[in-house]
Parts: structure tokens; sequence; C-alpha cells
């Protein structure tokens, strides 16, 4: 998978609106980050499988008013920066508080889960790791096919000034504990 650039010296206003605005193709994710807006092409199958088991497990556990979302954008405008997670755990009353076209301040969000693609390792493994714990999130999952130890789930949390102060990751294969709010023990064994 590889993503296009487009880069803009804008106001975070300014960028907002163009994201907006953007015709994006079905499928495609828009993203504000470091560089600007970026488009990033649909996922390939097996990105899709793992997300499609990780929200069936969400669901299982979270109470009713909360949401579990592939689309859904969330907002770090401190950087400005804006992502569309690949799940994201959000109460049900943070959407119907905003306009439609309106991010979700990233801060809102219960968990914020990544699985990351060849063309943007970088991406989720430091730019947004480093955006999230700054909104703060209190809980992000990266979920890493290409690690270069083989693939690995980590899970960061407890943000405190910029920083995830705690993390835990197990290969692919193993279970990890995801601590309340979520209050899940996801099991990775399907995941290769």
């Amino acid at each position: 998978m590889s993503a296009a650039a487009v880069e803009y010296d804008w106001s975070w206003d300014a960028l907002l609106r163009a994201w907006q605005e953007l015709d994006v193709p079905e499928g495609w994710h828009a993203e504000i980050l470091e560089g600007g807006i970026t488009m990033t092409p649909p996922p390939g199958n097996g990105h899709n499988r793992i997300a499609e088991r990780v929200h069936r497990a969400l669901i299982g556990v979270l109470p009713s008013e909360w949401g579990v979302y592939q689309t859904l954008a969330v907002s770090v405008t401190s950087l400005r920066r804006l992502f569309e997670p690949d799940l994201v755990v959000v109460p049900e009353t943070e959407l119907s508080a905003l306009p439609d076209a309106m991010p979700v301040p990233a801060d809102r969000a219960k968990l914020a889960v990544e699985i990351v693609s060849k063309s943007n390792a970088r991406t989720d493994r430091v730019e947004k790791l480093r955006a999230y714990a700054l909104a703060p999130v209190p809980l992000y999952l990266l979920i890493d096919r290409f690690a270069e130890a083989g693939p690995l789930v980590t899970l960061f949390s407890d943000p405190a000034d910029g920083h995830y102060q705690s993390s835990h990751g197990v290969p692919f294969g193993g279970k990890i504990t995801i601590p309340e709010p979520i209050g899940l023990v996801l099991d990775t064994k399907e995941f290769d």
C-alpha cells in the first residue's frame, strides 16, 4: 500500500476545511499528518481480517452506549493532526454532540487501534503513537504485522506528558490484556 501526499502550509481551520471538502475515493482514508493531507488506499485482506477479529472481540465486551468505528476521524488539534484509526472506541454521545463532518477530539476516544501496513509503518509506530499520547488517548493498540522481530501486538497505556508510560507486547499467537474500561483479553492466534 502506498500513500500520496499533498502538502499544505495552512492553518488548522484551513486544513480541516480542505479535508472535509475532499472527494476521497471509496475505501481510501484521508488524514492530516506531519506533511499535510495524506490519502491512503484501501488495505489488503490480511489487514481487514485482523480489523474484523478485533472489532468482533470489542463488540462483545463494550457497554452498549459505546461504539467501535472503522472510519471515524479523530483530531489532535494541538498538533494539527487528524487520523482515521483502523478501529476506535468512542462513546456514542461524543458523535451525537458534533456536526456530521467534524472529527471527534482524540481525547474522547477510549481506545485507538492501528494495524501497520508496510507503506505507513512509521506513521503508526511513531507519529500516531506520539499524537495519541499527547491527546491523550488512554489506550493505543498497535498491531504490527511487519515488526522487525516478527509480528507483534503492543498495548500502550498510561499517557502522561506526551508519552505512554506503559507498554506491553506479545507476538502474534499470544494473548494481550486490554484493561478497563475496555476489559478484554484479546487472543491474537488468528492474526496470521
